[in-house]
């Protein structure tokens, strides 16, 4: 059974850092992509950054290029998140997701969700 477990979220002020981590298990991870996305309060689910199987493709939304990063360790069956220069807006429960092919006219779309874990930022 595939599963993913984020960690790593926290209170943070504005300015600081979080790394997210999201482990895998019940699948091969070189055989998917995957991706972060973030939901905050009342509002709709953003799509954060993509990363393809092998870790050499990446995506980001524009709010977050040049702050975040994405990266996988397939030998350890982990996605992570790195988020610098955080900003009260990055507020959100943070979630990661995978799937074999993920595009599908032209929109991301994944099959498999973790359950999140909740990043805060204070100004």
């Amino acid at each position: 059974q595939l599963q993913l477990v984020e960690s790593g979220g926290g209170s943070v002020q504005a300015g600081g850092s979080l790394r997210l981590s999201c482990v895998s298990s019940g699948f091969r991870p070189n055989s998917y992509d995957m991706a972060w996305h973030r939901q905050a309060p009342g509002k709709e689910r953003e799509l954060v950054s993509t990363i393809d199987r092998v870790g050499r493709v990446t995506t980001y939304a524009d709010s977050v290029k040049g702050r975040f990063t994405i990266s996988r360790d397939n030998a350890k069956n982990t996605l992570y998140l790195q988020m610098n220069s955080l900003k009260p807006e990055d507020t959100a429960m943070y979630y990661c997701a995978a799937d074999p092919f993920p595009v599908a006219g032209g929109l991301y779309e994944y099959t498999w969700w973790g359950r999140g874990t909740q990043v805060t930022v204070s100004s």
